[in-house]
């Protein structure tokens, strides 16, 4: 079921949002060699706390028995997504570092009684959900690095611009798949994006690549959306394998990864991005 999202709802998701691009803008700034994971995990979680939110990852069920460990994911190199901040790992001149990081926000009912703001019924927490991400090259990157990450971004914006009503979900992944494969890169099967605002995830998927026309997947793009954009792109190969943690996604070649994100209001003019 596609949960449309009231003005109201999408006020409180527009705020939530200005809030978490805060937060990413200022952990993307200290990636530096030398600099460790879990520095920038506890920045990221104080800042979303004293903003009055909750971190949407720390602790999310990923199948198993398992739990995600940390506030932020942080994915190096080949990791395509859900690497975390634990156990410490530092950061090397050349590498390339996805940061993905979701907010739960206002969940203090008296903040959401100052600013006027809706509570969200499908939460305990009472809040609305925001996801962002960004990958950031560490110090000096090859130029083959430095293309992958304009690529990737360029993805996400293409993404983005398709995502008006009246279009399908398969225009936003023709945009994306199209560009990634003009320059010969994999785009991730295995994951992809997300409707989201009442929850972390929730339907619709919003898919990267191209599916069936005829899939009851492939959605009609109606105001009053809110989905995450949020196309993984490898250098190499489009396959992923798990890490034996459990959750991690490694490229299956080795090859390096990308990933940009961001949370989008369908409205009746197009897409809003809320991060």
């Amino acid at each position: 079921m596609i949960r449309l999202k009231n003005k109201d709802e999408v006020e409180a998701i527009r705020q939530g949002g200005k809030i978490l691009a805060k937060v990413l803008k200022k952990v993307a700034a200290m990636v530096k060699p030398g600099v460790s994971s879990v520095a920038l995990e506890k920045v990221a979680e104080a800042d979303i706390l004293a903003a009055g939110g909750r971190p949407a990852f720390k602790n999310y069920p990923m199948g198993g028995g398992i739990f995600f460990p940390s506030t932020l994911c942080i994915s190096i190199n080949d990791e395509v997504v859900h690497g975390a901040a634990y156990p410490e790992r530092f950061f090397q001149a050349g590498d390339i570092v996805d940061l993905d990081i979701g907010m739960e926000w206002p969940v203090d009912p008296e903040l959401r009684k100052k600013l006027n703001l809706p509570t969200n019924k499908y939460s305990k927490h009472g809040g609305f959900f925001t996801d962002t991400c960004v990958t950031v090259p560490v110090a000096k990157v090859t130029k083959e690095l430095k293309k992958l990450l304009t690529v990737t971004r360029d993805c996400l914006y293409a993404g983005i611009k398709a995502a008006r009503p009246g279009n399908y979900m398969n225009d936003i992944a023709k945009a994306i798949e199209s560009l990634a494969e003009r320059h010969g890169y994999g785009v991730v099967r295995d994951f992809v994006g997300h409707g989201l605002g009442h929850f972390a995830h929730e339907e619709p998927d919003v898919y990267h690549f191209t599916i069936s026309p005829k899939s009851t997947e492939n959605f009609l793009i109606k105001e009053g959306m809110v989905i995450a954009i949020e196309p993984m792109i490898n250098l190499g190969d489009y396959q992923v394998e798990i890490a034996e943690n459990g959750y991690t996604a490694l490229s299956a070649d080795g090859s390096p990864s990308a990933h940009f994100e961001h949370t989008v209001y369908i409205s009746k003019d197009g897409p809003e991005i809320m991060t």
